[in-house]
């Protein structure tokens, strides 16, 4: 979801290996000593950046949740209370976005977010509610006989539907990140309309 071009902190390279590696193994069946070896310092080298392993997972989840409705923010602000059926395609792609590239967070958050301490784990849940009535707005904007209710469902529906994507295959063998974005993105406005058919 990153926009930034310039290379990547040792932070954000730590980050990225613990949610590929996490994802892969499980919370549990990671060690540090394996993050570090995964960016070129030791396993106790990782506690300059991080208090331990529940800190990179509190902000591997947190900060997604966080990106994802500043993200969404940007592109209502940017939009400028313009066209909001062009507001709700661009919500579509940045989501997309997020559902293609940062696949293993997805799987994170699905397997690990009850690992989280409390406070945490409220904060993803308060950044996540936000998102979802951004897009439950615009949508009631786009389609203004649907209830408030059914737009919050289909919006889940639409979340549940993008964030399938670790499940859809290995990255080499989807059709391509531009046929598959635009397959999502027929699929995600076909579920809206049928909401407010």
């Amino acid at each position: 979801m990153a926009t930034r071009t310039d290379a990547p902190t040792r932070r954000e390279q730590i980050l990225k290996e613990a949610a590929r590696l996490f994802a892969e193994r499980g919370f549990h069946g990671v060690g540090v000593d394996e993050i570090g070896a995964a960016v070129g310092i030791s396993g106790p080298g990782l506690y300059r950046h991080f208090a331990g392993k529940d800190a990179m997972l509190a902000e591997l989840l947190v900060g997604i949740s966080g990106q994802l409705l500043t993200g969404g923010k940007r592109r209502v602000a940017e939009s400028g209370g313009g066209d909001p059926e062009a507001l709700l395609d661009s919500l579509i792609e940045g989501h997309i976005d997020f559902a293609l590239d940062d696949r293993p967070l997805i799987t994170l958050h699905d397997r690990e977010l009850d690992r989280l301490r409390d406070s945490d784990r409220k904060l993803v849940r308060q950044l996540q509610r936000q998102y979802v009535e951004l897009w439950v707005e615009i949508l009631r904007e786009v389609y203004p006989g649907l209830a408030e209710p059914a737009a919050r469902s289909a919006v889940h529906s639409v979340f549940g539907l993008l964030n399938s994507t670790p499940h859809l295959g290995r990255p080499g063998s989807l059709p391509g990140r531009g046929a598959t974005a635009g397959l999502l993105h027929r699929m995600a406005r076909g579920a809206f309309a049928a909401a407010a058919a």
